[in-house]
């Protein structure tokens, strides 16, 4: 790709932060919108569970393969039909007769947005060589996420007590229309010198670890062990598969070399914990202030922004401090604040008193704010160019992952721990072990954050690199000397 002029290059990550602001504005927007779809279509915790995790367990499987089909035909050619899917799933899930209808719909929307944010961070990577320009370009893409944050619960609260929650999804169709428009006029093509191959087993495999372990567990409180076992030995079967087959490919979907870099590994087990807590969190949030509190969907959007205007603050600060001093300090700051904001709600019952409950907001949105930059910076640092667009989207698997299982999780505890009491009555105690369960991913994104960012961990980045540059640098001497 020719070099940019730095007015271009800003453009190219406006344009490419619009989609991920209309994919995250659709996560937020939806959470508030939940105890609405419940009432309207008649939906229990399950069937909340999978309005969410339908879309993040369709995105989770498709992003690795949206991000080197990207890199073999060309990011800007999958990127615009990324936009008109997404758009076409939202208006589905505006039309929407029942809830089996609108998890389909949620599930086309995935599609979409599988081929958005991965290719997105590759077409920021391609465009932002520099690396000190690139994290302060990853610290404003990671500020959209808190963008959507503030706004989302805001604008979900106003159009569901205005509107419908219907009208929610219609956010998506003015943004994607001139996303598109613009990445027509004014984002170059680029793509990888050399074209990965498809790896359809390798898919396959895929899809059915993430669908069967979502399965297993979001059914599991209302089905039983004896239904959700059998899925749960199929992922684990999976599993396996890919451990033994992707190894034996010269093109995997997954190159799991990639996870002999510490520092990537590391990216990869914080962004599945911190994500986990992120979908948790908004779905205990969620039901807590509207089917406990009885607040409407706008006021319980004004509670959430205590956690989602630290969070748009803090990320663009964390980008700097991982362009200039590295990602160690903001993962420090991001495990440490998640970690006391569980435990404010697991052992304190924070949720009882408006100023626990308000710190607890504030630790939350600290410490993810400070954790996506550092994900994403330690995620294609180090890593072939050619490559970037796997790398990213690894790590953008391992956030909608970890959030497919953070819902999937803390909604299974959540259901068990009701059962058939009512909300009002044993939310609050029945919310506890889901809690802890939030405290203990902060603690694995300090541990891990830690571990993964010294002298010991660069160097098993620097090694990887160069197993991985290898191979392409004996392929370009080769055919110079042919």
């Amino acid at each position: 790709m020719p070099e940019l002029s730095q007015r271009r290059r800003l453009l190219v990550l406006a344009i490419c932060c619009m989609s991920l602001l209309i994919v995250s504005l659709d996560n937020t927007v939806l959470n508030v919108a939940l105890p609405a779809m419940e009432r309207d279509l008649h939906a229990g915790t399950s069937g909340l569970q999978w309005t969410i995790d339908a879309y993040t367990l369709v995105l989770a499987s498709l992003l690795m393969l949206a991000g080197s089909t990207a890199d073999r035909i060309g990011r800007r050619k999958v990127f615009l039909a990324g936009l008109v899917v997404f758009s076409f799933g939202s208006l589905l899930c505006s039309l929407a007769p029942d809830l089996e209808w609108l998890v389909v719909a949620r599930m086309v929307q995935a599609v979409g947005g599988s081929m958005l944010n991965p290719v997105a961070m590759s077409i920021i990577t391609n465009t932002f060589t520099d690396p000190r320009e690139r994290a302060r370009a990853i610290g404003v893409w990671g500020g959209v996420v808190g963008i959507s944050m503030a706004a989302g619960p805001l604008i979900g609260g106003l159009l569901v007590e205005s509107v419908g929650w219907r009208s929610i999804f219609w956010v998506n169709l003015p943004v994607g229309l001139a996303a598109l428009l613009l990445t027509l006029r004014y984002v170059p093509e680029s793509r990888a010198p050399k074209a990965r191959r498809p790896d359809p087993v390798g898919q396959l495999l895929v899809i059915a670890l993430f669908g069967s372990l979502t399965y297993a567990i979001i059914e599991a409180p209302e089905a039983g062990l004896g239904t959700s076992l059998p899925f749960a030995a199929v992922a684990l079967a999976a599993l396996l598969g890919l451990l033994r087959y992707e190894p034996r490919r010269d093109e995997p979907l997954i190159d799991l070399r990639f996870f002999r870099s510490a520092p990537f590994s590391g990216a990869t087990v914080i962004a599945v914990s911190a994500f986990a807590a992120l979908g948790g969190f908004l779905f205990l949030s969620t039901l807590y202030l509207q089917n406990v509190r009885g607040l409407d969907a706008l006021h319980a959007g004004l509670w959430m922004l205590p956690m989602a205007l630290p969070t748009f603050l803090c990320a663009p600060l964390a980008g700097r401090l991982v362009g200039s001093r590295g990602p160690r300090v903001p993962l420090f700051i991001a495990g440490l604040a998640m970690t006391a904001s569980g435990v404010l709600f697991a052992a304190f019952d924070a949720e009882t008193s408006d100023s626990t409950l308000f710190l607890g907001y504030v630790l939350f949105g600290i410490g993810f704010g400070f954790v996506n930059a550092p994900i994403t910076n330690t995620a294609v640092s180090g890593m072939p160019r050619t490559q970037a667009g796997v790398a990213a989207a690894v790590a953008s698997t391992s956030r909608q992952l970890g959030q497919t299982l953070g819902v999937a999780v803390i909604g299974a505890v959540l259901a068990a721990g009701i059962g058939a009491s009512s909300y009002r009555e044993t939310f609050v105690s029945a919310a506890v072990p889901g809690w802890w369960i939030l405290a203990g991913c902060g603690a694995v994104v300090l541990v891990v954050g830690l571990v993964s960012s010294g002298a010991w961990a660069r160097g098993t980045a620097a090694r990887t690199a160069e197993r991985l540059a290898a191979p392409e640098v004996r392929e370009q001497v080769g055919a110079s000397g042919g």
